[in-house]
């Protein structure tokens, strides 16, 4: 048996699950988590496919003077892109995703 606490909370997820918002917003995020999620896996897999069939290419060096090679500069700009994309999605997240959240949340709080 639920308690009126438990009973309460049910009330509350009903409520939310049943905003037509709460599935937009999920839609929305499953949408720039999977696109995001995309472009890395396609450079990471890029990047292993150039080490598999291209290794030469890698080992360039990037100027005549530097012993800094093509794929070391490639390898740090694939950590620079993760480190961007989740800045993208971290931005998203604060400028619209918790806004829209808050809403749903606070609107199902009054009306469950």
């Amino acid at each position: 048996m639920l308690s009126s606490t438990d009973a309460s909370m049910e009330n509350w997820y009903r409520a939310i699950d049943a905003d037509p918002r709460f599935h937009a917003l999920a839609r929305q995020r499953s949408r720039l988590g999977w696109g995001l999620g995309g472009a890395v896996l396609v450079a990471y897999y890029s990047f292993i496919l150039i080490i598999a069939f291209k290794p030469a290419w890698l080992v360039r060096p990037l100027g005549p003077t530097t012993v800094v090679t093509v794929g070391i500069a490639a390898g740090l700009a694939i950590i620079a892109l993760c480190v961007a994309l989740t800045g993208v999605y971290i931005w998203q997240a604060n400028r619209d995703f918790d806004r829209k959240n808050r809403e749903i949340v606070d609107d199902a709080r009054r009306n469950a």
